[in-house]
């Protein structure tokens, strides 16, 4: 009776090791995502822009910065708070319909084609794939200011 018991507690106690590490692996706040931009950076195998055309953009933006469309300057960013809730996947947050501006042709010609009901626009210094019937977020590329 005593070497059952034993038995019992040895394999609930594995089990609840065991559960323990396959509930925090990938979860915990050390598995290296950052908030902010970062994640969006590290995320560039999940979202609809690829590393080049992120590279594309960024070429592009570097040339204009004297002249920058409405949207991208300095005068259009976003507001911290705001600027923490445009993030891939959610639905674009109320008010910034308003400050949407159309992507540059110039622009558009060099990305890649939008999938069906999605456009390319431009808002508080971010470049963002929308799908236009929902206001979800495809995609999005911020710029730093240089």
């Amino acid at each position: 009776m005593r070497s059952h018991k034993w038995m019992a507690t040895l394999v609930v106690g594995f089990s609840l090791l065991t559960a323990n590490f396959a509930l925090a692996q990938g979860h915990g706040n050390g598995n290296g995502k950052g908030k902010g931009h970062d994640k969006h950076e590290e995320q560039d195998d999940q979202g609809y822009y690829k590393v080049r055309d992120r590279e594309v953009m960024q070429g592009w933006y570097d040339e204009h910065q004297d002249h920058l469309p409405p949207g991208l300057a300095k005068k259009d960013r976003l507001p911290p708070g705001l600027e923490k809730q445009l993030v891939r996947n959610g639905t674009l947050p109320p008010g910034l319909q308003k400050r949407l501006q159309p992507c540059p042709r110039e622009l558009e010609r060099e990305l890649p084609p939008p999938p069906p009901e999605c456009t390319h626009v431009l808002v508080g210094g971010h470049v963002v794939l929308l799908n236009q019937r929902t206001d979800v977020v495809v995609d999005l590329v911020h710029f730093e200011i240089r």
